[in-house]
């Protein structure tokens, strides 16, 4: 099979200084007080809708969603620290660090951090899609009518199974 290259999107014949640095200690854009934090690492709107790439950091026990799955976007899962049960949509697997998972448009899955100790990934969704309403908009729904949390979820692509 032979794959091609997309079409170009840069038409410069030197190229530029357009690379965006983000050191290890930035703090992370959404934090609660469990300990769980979101460091949103690359966003459709820095990468011009090519992907969007977050550090998830869940404290013990933490929760996670249940079985979903999204109709526009893939979402891929690596372990960087800890144990992250994921869900491939046939079975629970405790993945550790250097674990990855690719899920395709379509595909069930869940994650959760039902492990005594601190867990740590990266969520790479393809392409880009506005995620960071998505994990702002979660902290709201606490208070919303069955009605609002269907539309919230529809809006973001979250089609829940379970």
């Amino acid at each position: 099979m032979h794959m091609s290259y997309p079409e170009a999107r840069y038409f410069g014949d030197k190229g530029e200084n357009s690379a965006v640095f983000r050191p290890v200690d930035t703090p992370a854009e959404l934090s609660a007080p469990t300990g769980d934090a979101i460091h949103y690492l690359a966003t459709k709107a820095s990468t011009q809708g090519e992907f969007g790439l977050y550090r998830v950091e869940m404290s013990a026990g933490a929760g996670g969603p249940k079985t979903h799955f999204h109709k526009t976007i893939s979402e891929s899962f690596f372990i960087l620290d800890g144990t992250v049960r994921l869900f491939n949509g046939a079975d629970w697997i405790d993945a550790k660090k250097g674990d990855f998972l690719f899920v395709p448009q379509g595909g069930l899955h869940a994650f959760r951090n039902d492990s005594d100790a601190p867990a740590e990934m990266l969520m790479l969704f393809a392409p880009g899609a506005p995620r960071e309403e998505y994990f702002e908009g979660l902290a709201q729904l606490a208070d919303a009518t069955d009605e609002e949390r269907t539309e919230f979820f529809i809006k973001h692509d979250s089609y829940f199974v379970e």
